[in-house]
């Protein structure tokens, strides 16, 4: 049985989900990144781009993912295009992941940027990294060197963040500093082990 053990991470672009993954690698939980298998799969079915896209989103036999990023965002049909060709293998693989995962019979996070709206993850808990929609984009055109408008374009591609917060099972709030993120990690965190223990 897979995903039995998994609280799904969530949020949204430049939210801090990457930092509240590291902060539980730290205390040693598995986290199982969405991105980083999403980003393997492309790689390895960057043929496959091509062809769809063009050669263009190739540099040297890799695809690139700035450019390719910028067409499908713009593009809501193209984005379509290419989640109908990995989603498929990224949940084959992260669901193999789980499997595994779920045998130690311990929590273990799976970091899903688009969990709600996927809707493809049978994971039951969710933890949501939350901040205004204003220090999105402030973070993510100072993170990622992106326009405003290519940010606005991302934030529309995924549920309202206001309404994530209260989708989620867990909330840690990262709208001021690290400190105060800390402090929202340890209780969710708390909450988690305590869950399923």
């Amino acid at each position: 049985m897979a995903f039995t053990y998994a609280v799904a991470l969530t949020g949204g672009i430049a939210t801090g989900k990457s930092s509240v993954a590291r902060m539980f690698e730290e205390d040693g939980f598995i986290v199982i990144d969405a991105d980083e298998i999403a980003h393997t799969i492309l790689d390895e079915q960057a043929d496959e781009v091509a062809q769809m896209f063009g050669d263009e989103m190739l540099v040297s036999g890799k695809v690139d993912r700035k450019r390719l990023g910028a067409h499908v965002f713009a593009n809501p049909l193209e984005r379509r295009r290419l989640e109908k060709l990995l989603h498929p293998l990224i949940f084959a693989r992260i669901e193999a992941l789980s499997v595994s995962e779920d045998a130690k019979k311990h929590p273990y996070i799976v970091d899903i940027p688009l969990f709600f709206e996927g809707g493809r993850y049978p994971i039951a808990k969710s933890l949501v990294v939350y901040t205004p929609v204003a220090r999105q984009i402030e973070r993510a055109m100072a993170r990622d060197g992106l326009t405003r408008e290519a940010v606005l374009e991302r934030i529309a591609a995924q549920i309202d963040i206001e309404e994530k917060r209260y989708m989620a099972d867990y909330l840690i709030d990262n709208s001021k500093d690290k400190t105060q993120l800390r402090v929202e990690y340890e209780k969710a965190k708390e909450a988690i082990v305590k869950d399923f223990s």
